[in-house]
């Protein structure tokens, strides 16, 4: 198999974008999940644990697990899994701007490492 990485045709520049989408999904996934966890329980589904948004969020992440088994026939498992990196940054963010939640300096330190990492097994 010849992988998107060595080969750059528009498979594997829709693998990339792809990929892309996978992350964003997963991250729209964590903000929903995490909203449906904050709503009031008078309006909330499942024993009053769940609200709309939780189902919506496991939405998210069920598709971006389909479209991540297509990208993985298309780039090496090395490649999609540090692109897959990026949502733990996309959450760190989504956390301190949506949900207010402080992000300590320490944390943006390792987001930093994150983006080094992905920046070290990209560069060829």
């Amino acid at each position: 198999m010849r992988s998107a990485l060595m080969t750059p045709s528009a498979a594997g520049f829709i693998a990339y974008g792809a990929m892309l989408v996978v992350v964003f999904g997963n991250i729209t996934g964590n903000i929903l999940i995490k909203a449906g966890g904050n709503v009031d329980p008078n309006r909330a589904f499942l024993f009053g644990n769940f609200g709309w948004q939780t189902f919506a969020g496991i939405a998210f992440f069920a598709s971006s697990i389909l479209l991540y088994a297509w990208v993985l026939r298309q780039l090496p498992l090395h490649i999609a899994q540090a692109i897959a990196s990026l949502q733990f940054v996309g959450a760190t963010l989504a956390a301190s701007i949506i949900f207010g939640e402080t992000i300590t300096p320490e944390k943006w330190f390792g987001v930093g490492l994150i983006l080094t990492g992905l920046f070290v097994i990209a560069w060829r």
